[in-house]
Formats: C-alpha cells, sequence, structure tokens
C-alpha cells in the first residue's frame, strides 16, 4: 500500500489502507479540526523530531476496556493507602512535559515535540484533551493524558517518578470511565505493561466498529475535576 500525503484539507484516507505496520499518511498539520478528525476516524499522529508528521492506524489495536481493568492486590493495597493524591486537569502542561520527558526502549529522544505540546495543550483549553495527576507530598509523581470523544478516551502517554504513581493515574481514570459511560480506552500499541492491567488486541476493523458506535454519545467536555466533584457529592 502507497503512504498518503496530505492536503491542506483536514481529511484522512481510509484507516484499512495503511501499511502493514500501521503507518497511512504523512503531513499534514497538528491543527485542532485534523487532530479530532485523526482520532475520530482511529488514526493518531507519532513522529521523532525533525521528522514529518506521521499518522498511524495500526492493525491489532490495543484497548482497554474499563470493566476488564485489573486491580492487582498491590497496586489496591497503595491506592486504598492513600499513598498518593490524584486530580483531573489540575496540571495537564507538567503531564505532557514530562510525559515528554521519559526515556523509552528503541526510541532516541522523545516523539512529543514542541508542535505536538502546543497541539494538544490547545485541544485540552477546548476541553478534549485530558490529564490525571497523582501527588507524592504536594509534588507531581506520575500521570497520564489523552483525548476524550463521545465515550472513547484515547490514552496518549503516561509516566511516573514514583513506583505505581501512573498505574494509579490509571486507576483513577478507568473509574472515572465506568461512572462517566466511557467505554473504551483506546492505548494504540501492544505493551506487555498495559497487557498485565488489563488492555487487550483487537482487530482494527473490530476497533473501527466500536469506535463508531461509541463516537455517538455526548462528549464530556470541560474539566474533568469538576465532573469528578459533581459526581463525589451526589453520591454523598
Amino acid at each position: 500500500m502507497p503512504v498518503y500525503k496530505l492536503p491542506e484539507e483536514p481529511v484522512f484516507p481510509r484507516p484499512d489502507l495503511a501499511e502493514e505496520d500501521g503507518l497511512l499518511a504523512i503531513g499534514g498539520d497538528l491543527s485542532v479540526e485534523r487532530l479530532l478528525n485523526a482520532y475520530a476516524s482511529g488514526i493518531f499522529p507519532w513522529y521523532a523530531k525533525e521528522q514529518p508528521i506521521l499518522w498511524w492506524s495500526p492493525d491489532p489495536r490495543m484497548v482497554l476496556f474499563p470493566e476488564k481493568f485489573l486491580r492487582h492486590k498491590n497496586l489496591r493495597r497503595t491506592v486504598d493507602k492513600n499513598i498518593y493524591f490524584w486530580s483531573f486537569d489540575q496540571h495537564f502542561e507538567q503531564v505532557i512535559e514530562q510525559c515528554g520527558r521519559v526515556k523509552r526502549k528503541r526510541q532516541d529522544g522523545t516523539w512529543i515535540t514542541t508542535e505536538m505540546k502546543e497541539a494538544y495543550i490547545q485541544l485540552h483549553k477546548l476541553g478534549f484533551a485530558h490529564s490525571v495527576e497523582t501527588y507524592d507530598h504536594g509534588n507531581l509523581a506520575g500521570g497520564l493524558y489523552g483525548v476524550s470523544l463521545g465515550s472513547v478516551f484515547f490514552g496518549e502517554s503516561m509516566f511516573h517518578l514514583k513506583t505505581d504513581a501512573s498505574k494509579v493515574a490509571l486507576w483513577h481514570l478507568v473509574d472515572f470511565a465506568l461512572q462517566h459511560g466511557i467505554r473504551m480506552i483506546d492505548v494504540q500499541q501492544n505493551t506487555t505493561h498495559l497487557k498485565s492491567l488489563g488492555a487487550e488486541t483487537i482487530s482494527r476493523e473490530k476497533f473501527l466498529v466500536l469506535l463508531n458506535q461509541n463516537l455517538t454519545s455526548e462528549t464530556l467536555l470541560g474539566n474533568w475535576q469538576a465532573w469528578n466533584d459533581k459526581k463525589m457529592k451526589s453520591d454523598e
């Protein structure tokens, strides 16, 4: 299959036209409209500094269904002891900055370029991108961020500076998803770490069917901390 060069319009070729490794298209920009169209089509950007923007739709796709999240005993103990304070959308820029500093196997540098940070910060300001933060004695210890559309959360990256701090962030994201009708967390690519927490691979075909079904739900826009606080008050 050819790799498509994107036009100026924020449109994409069909995801099933991607290369065997998932690479679909090259070029374009990281405008809000293009990014939202990409996620709604099962496509995401991933590229290194000094590369053109590369767009991917891998097959198979790794996803985490919130009800299948594995709450291991050790992690449950950490959560129950309240070792880490946690929040939503309070330090999005710090979370994405820390995610960009994570050294990852078989990668030189980071794919979270300055251009990527600026694009997702803009999505955050518009209420589409969200972060979950964990803190140790008031200091950021871990977190994750991603994009929300319909009843899908598209996880982009996570980091930890303290043991299990990112897993605790994922724990609370899953709780939020179960409480607010988010039915699927897209984690994009197969990793042993996420598989150990209940994530699974499904075919791109199945992923796109589920994606289209879940995009019919209303997107939970705005600051998720406010939504969480509202839910907690209603439960009192």
